[in-house]
């Protein structure tokens, strides 16, 4: 550490010229020598690897043209063959020996001049089943890289060939390579040494009078009057058009602000000037231009806040500004006082988060993501976060008017500066009406949905009534003739007529249930339940049409948030638009067609899946993309109003939800609901 210290009190002591040329060889050199280890290995991993994949080709090569000779047991051409593929060109320096063994790994013909070492039959054994093994051997005092392949003839195996290839003359190759990128480094660090010795003599020059000229203006004198320029004369700021007219665009002021093609370039600029001479004769131009952008910038922010503030107190829509701090409501503009029914002296100070609380923990997840904010989009729950500005959106927020009066609202909030402090302005729009009319649309299509299940609907009830008929026709009989019914008979009719009631009651409250008009409700629910109340209503209304259901549901999952009517109507939709696309692919009668849904349903990390699965036509990727637009349909006209799948969206993506689809023509569709778990 002491050590250390002495070094930075020395670095400290050097005048700024050497401690930029210092810093840039220091970081030159430590780069190098970074690059320099980085390609030792970069140069070991591939060119080994490029070798040994050329050994493999060169394997499996010689398996495949060996393979008949070793078939006929001709060894001749088989070692005549290995002799060729050693010696072909500059492979003579690469590879040290060829071998192939048949399938009790007998050597059938080899390359070396010497007697076959016995050990290096065994040394390399390929397993079965596999197409390639790679393992370093060392053969007569040399390692090798020895790649075994597989020779095949059909699906059998009938041998092995091995190449052998030298790893002295890997290295050598690595060797040259490492010496010649070396050479390369060193040649680029002495060119940089030089280059950064005159670069630090060239800046460093006019320093000390650039620090005089940066005195002056820390004293408030911005009239610079310094050697480093001369007076302009024909420099006349207040003459500039865009100075006293703030709304006209400026190609200097304006340029990161506004669009380039709104620039207005003048051809005689009399503000921003830069005259020829080096940096530091330009530095005290940009001090001057400086110097005046801050009262051009002042005089135009006096206007900002005024034309804003125009729009805050006329605009349509509740805006509110909130205190990041507390949340607490630091100003609201007109609208907001007449839709929520407050004073302005009740709302300023009150918690906005009193205004939802049954939003509160989402809310402060979400505007605390934003407290802070600069330049990233942040924030959680269920809000979305618009791309690159920062702004939450929350969509169908449920408000509270003065005395308690609810009502639903689309929430907009983006990260402000309020008064020196950090805020949140926030912007709300009621959407009850909205709300009202999406409720009705539902509720029409739950009843239309009804409507086409009458027959299946009328077939369910009437099984258990017929039931319940001749239970009670029995008794009747007996009771006519005077007759008693054995006790255990008695029983059994009357349980079944008893469970057959309950059968009755069970498919009655499951219509009231669907039937009944959905509420924005979020409250935890089991995604099994929804799916087999609507197969309750639809399953026979499907079998007479020979389509048949497949279950795998799994039991324990993780509760959703979310409402089970609504879910009813999202899984009713996917129900019958499978079933339409399976009418379209085949008919009832075809019983060689396959005609089948299936639903599945099981956990995933953080949530829980329901997929629909048909055996309809499919669709195409151009179809997918709009196949939740409202209106869009693929039926005939009058068949129906493309609504459903648009409904199901919307109402999946209110619980936090996702839908994907997996389709293609002629192989099906299943549709994949993804819901977040419960908290």
């Amino acid at each position: 550490m002491t050590l250390w210290r002495k070094a930075l009190r020395r670095y400290e002591g050097l005048s700024l010229k050497n401690k930029i040329f210092v810093s840039i060889l220091g970081v030159v050199l430590l780069i190098s020598v970074a690059i320099a280890f980085l390609a030792r290995y970069i140069l070991v991993s591939s060119l080994t690897t490029e070798l040994e994949m050329r050994g493999s080709a060169i394997a499996h090569s010689t398996a495949e043209r060996g393979s008949g000779f070793v078939l006929d047991k001709n060894s001749p051409m088989l070692l005549s063959l290995i002799f060729d593929e050693a010696r072909l060109h500059e492979r003579k320096h690469l590879i040290s020996y060829i071998f192939v063994t048949d399938q009790n790994e007998e050597v059938l013909a080899h390359t070396m001049t010497r007697a076959f070492p016995a050990e290096l039959r065994q040394a390399n054994a390929l397993p079965p089943g596999e197409n390639r093994s790679v393992r370093l051997v060392t053969v007569n005092g040399e390692d090798i890289h020895d790649i075994a392949v597989p020779m095949n003839e059909g699906l059998y195996r009938i041998g092995t060939v091995h190449v052998g290839l030298s790893k002295s003359h890997i290295d050598s190759l690595i060797a040259t390579l490492r010496l010649t990128f070396l050479g390369f480094i060193s040649a680029i660090i002495l060119i940089i040494f030089f280059i950064s010795n005159r670069l630090t003599q060239y800046i460093t020059r006019p320093l000390s009078k650039l620090t005089r000229i940066s005195d002056e203006l820390s004293r408030g004198n911005f009239d610079i009057t310094t050697e480093l320029q001369e007076e302009d004369e024909h420099w006349k700021p207040m003459d500039c058009p865009a100075y006293e007219n703030t709304e006209m665009p400026c190609w200097h002021f304006d340029q990161s602000v506004r669009a380039a093609a709104s620039h207005r370039t003048c051809g005689n600029c009399v503000f921003y000037r830069k005259r020829g001479g080096d940096e530091v004769a330009q530095m005290g131009d940009s001090f001057r231009n400086m110097v005046w952008s801050i009262k051009l910038y002042r005089r135009r922010l006096r206007e900002s806040e005024e034309k804003y503030r125009s729009l805050f107190d006329s605009g349509p829509d509740p805006v509110f500004v909130v205190d990041c701090e507390d949340f607490r409501i630091a100003d609201v503009n007109p609208r907001a006082l007449e839709l929520y029914g407050y004073e302005k002296d009740e709302l300023i100070g009150m918690s906005y988060l009193a205004l939802g609380p049954e939003n509160r923990k989402d809310c402060l997840q979400s505007y605390e993501g934003l407290e802070g904010y600069e330049g990233e989009g942040g924030g959680d729950g269920q809000a979305v976060v618009n791309g690159g500005t920062g702004c939450l959106y929350h969509p169908k927020v449920l408000h509270y008017k003065k005395g308690l009066k609810p009502f639903y609202v689309n929430v907009h909030a983006c990260p402000i500066s309020y008064r020196g402090r950090h805020a949140i302005i926030i912007a709300v729009t009621d959407i009850t009406e909205m709300i009202e009319k999406d409720a009705q649309l539902i509720q029409a299509g739950k009843m239309k949905s009804l409507g086409e299940m009458s027959a299946g609907i009328a077939h369910e009830l009437n099984q258990p009534l017929n039931a319940i008929k001749m239970g009670s026709e029995f008794l009747a009989i007996l009771d006519e003739q005077g007759q008693t019914a054995p006790r255990e008979s008695f029983r059994q009719v009357v349980r079944e007529i008893s469970g057959q009631v309950d059968r009755a009651a069970e498919i009655i409250n499951t219509l009231r249930a669907f039937g009944r008009k959905a509420e924005m409700l979020k409250e935890p629910v089991d995604v099994n339940k929804p799916v087999r109340s609507v197969l309750t209503i639809v399953r026979r209304q499907f079998e007479l049409d020979n389509i048949r259901f497949t279950l795998d549901l799994a039991e324990g999952l993780p509760r959703v948030l979310a409402h089970d009517n609504r879910l009813q109507q999202v899984f009713f939709n996917l129900f019958t638009n499978a079933r339409d696309a399976i009418n379209e692919a085949s008919t009832a009668a075809d019983l060689n067609a396959r005609r089948g849904i299936t639903i599945r349903s099981y956990a995933e990390a953080g949530g829980v899946v329901v997929e629909v699965s048909d055996t309809g036509i499919g669709m195409a990727a151009d179809m997918r993309d709009k196949i939740f637009e409202p209106f869009f349909t693929t039926k005939e006209t009058g068949q129906g109003m493309g609504l459903g799948l648009a409904i199901t969206y919307g109402i999946v993506r209110d619980y936090g939800g996702q839908i994907r689809i997996d389709s293609a023509p002629g192989q099906g569709t299943t549709f994949s609901l993804h819901f977040p778990q419960a908290g």
